[in-house]
């Protein structure tokens, strides 16, 4: 039998083209499930086939666990003290192995160790397989719908398995089975029974691989796409970039009479795709992810990361786009908060912000409005500004001299150093004062701080919905939080009332009392 078995394993193992220890693996395994149905209980079989000869041995054993945890199967587990008794160094995660007789294995555990050794070498056969699918480097997957598996399709490429989600999938777009799919990898799910390579029709990653396709400059490294944004099946945008002058990066991404990105479309269910020409500077990349729309002017706020752009009537719907998908895509494309408004809404904005400013310098600076204006229109707009902004650019300025740069820059550094004290004693104040009511945590002190809630009090006059919109709790959270703060009212309150009705109360309870004896 051990040379039958010897003959058995070299015959699998050329039939599925796997390792000889993989198909040993699994006869041990079986071998082990086999023998497990002689005990009673959750007992743990190790045996070992020796790879020249065919013999093979059974093994019992017990993992070694630590005291504290107590046994959770007492035939398969030991206490590291017990353990230490037999074997003295032995550590946590060994096992204790006892020989125990190798049985003979009938005709149902003939079966059910076949029905394991099947199982493993189509566990390994399909491993090998995808490990030599994914060794090519392919990024794009092609091949046909299978079948459907909860919602997702399952794409058969020669023995190898792909998952399309249906999240994943381009909207409207209905796949039957026997249709050609193609799709890119996203990731490998070893988890995943079946079908473990995960696909995507709708990521931006799918364009840019089939642009990479469609246009050999991509991959000679004369182009380079910088960026993809995509509403999948109506509209996208990406961004290129070209490494040699002589190659114009729009046109060659088009293709003569348009054949590149028609190649592209088609195969994205006719979705349109805008062409954008990537540039260093964050402005003038926006304005050219906003096209088709023309952009009067554009107003960057780098701490904010936004910026404002300003169009005319004409161009207003066209740059915001229908459901606000231009703006939207722009946005996403070019990775900053784009706000479109007209000429008018941007006066509005500007002198809004123009007359915070003018008031802040006038209030800290302690300067009139002329000097306030000059500052604003010299760009600066904050104290920060004014305090730490390069002198010699400060100097640059006409109107002011260098003892009234180095005043005005002592001012704001004054400022800002009054500024921050007496935040740092308000926090502290608020901390301490909000700390005695339970369940208030450092993030909701925070958030309250922010909102202008000082106090216990403050807190407790507050009303559930405004608070669970200042702090983002339940409503339940939200009114046992203000039940406790205002428990102290109840508290304290009480027993000044108690003690005043109580030097009331006798004078009040005679007087019944003498009235009933008249």
């Amino acid at each position: 039998m051990n040379r039958e078995m010897l003959m058995l394993v070299d015959a699998i193992a050329r039939e599925k083209n796997v390792e000889r220890d993989v198909v040993f693996g699994a006869v041990e395994l079986a071998l082990a499930q086999a023998t497990k149905k002689i005990y009673s209980g959750e007992v743990d079989i190790r045996v070992a086939v020796d790879r020249d000869s065919g013999n093979y041995e059974s093994f019992r054993r017990w993992l070694v666990v630590p005291d504290e945890a107590g046994l959770q199967n007492p035939e398969a587990e030991e206490l590291l003290t017990d353990a230490r008794d037999e074997i003295a160094d032995i550590e946590e995660g060994d096992f204790i192995e006892k020989p125990i007789d190798s049985m003979p294995i009938g005709r149902i555990g003939a079966m059910a160790a076949k029905q394991v050794i099947l199982q493993k070498i189509r566990d390994a056969e399909r491993e090998m397989l995808l490990t030599e699918f994914m060794s090519r480097g392919e990024k794009i997957f092609v091949g046909t719908v299978k079948r459907m598996d909860k919602g997702d399709i399952i794409v058969e490429s020669g023995r190898v398995e792909g998952r399309l989600r249906r999240g994943d999938m381009i909207p409207k777009e209905n796949l039957r089975s026997g249709d050609r799919v193609k799709a890119v990898i996203m990731e490998v799910d070893h988890t995943l029974r079946g079908a473990p390579i995960i696909l995507s029709r709708s990521a931006p990653e799918y364009m840019i691989e089939l642009f990479r396709q469609e246009v050999p400059e991509i991959e000679q490294g004369l182009l380079e796409i910088k960026s993809c944004a995509r509403d999948p099946g109506s509209r996208a945008k990406i961004a290129v970039q070209s490494h040699d002058k002589r190659v114009d990066p729009i046109g060659t991404c088009v293709g003569v009479r348009g054949t590149r990105v028609n190649g592209v479309t088609n195969e994205l269910a006719g979705e349109r795709v805008d062409i954008v020409l990537w540039s260093e500077d964050p402005a003038q990349f926006v304005i050219g992810a906003l096209a088709p729309a023309n952009v009067s002017s554009i107003v960057v706020d780098e701490e904010r990361h936004a910026m404002d752009v300003v169009v005319d009537e004409e161009n207003l719907a066209i740059s915001i786009g229908r459901g606000g998908q231009n703006v939207r895509l722009a946005a996403e494309l070019t990775g900053w908060k784009i706000n479109i408004m007209t000429a008018d809404e941007s006066a509005v904005k500007q002198a809004s912000e123009t007359d915070t400013s003018r008031k802040l310098f006038m209030e800290k600076l302690d300067v009139d409005e002329e000097i306030a204006d000059i500052l604003i229109s010299e760009g600066f707009t904050s104290l920060e500004e004014v305090a730490y902004v390069p002198l010699q650019e400060m100097l640059e300025i006409e109107s002011f001299d260098e003892d009234t740069v180095t005043e005005l820059r002592t001012r704001a550094k004054d400022a800002l150093l009054t500024m921050e004290i007496a935040k740092e004693e308000n926090a502290g104040g608020v901390s301490q004062k909000l700390a005695d009511v339970a369940g208030i945590t450092p993030q909701l002190v925070a958030k309250l701080t922010a909102a202008g809630i000082a106090s216990r009090d403050d807190l407790a006059d507050l009303a559930t919905d405004e608070l669970t919109d200042i702090t983002g709790q339940s409503t339940d959270e939200a009114t046992a939080l203000i039940m406790t703060a205002r428990a102290h009212w109840f508290t304290d309150d009480a027993k000044p009332e108690a003690d005043a009705a109580a030097d009331v109360a006798p004078a009040g309870a005679e007087k019944p009392a003498a009235a009933e004896e008249q």
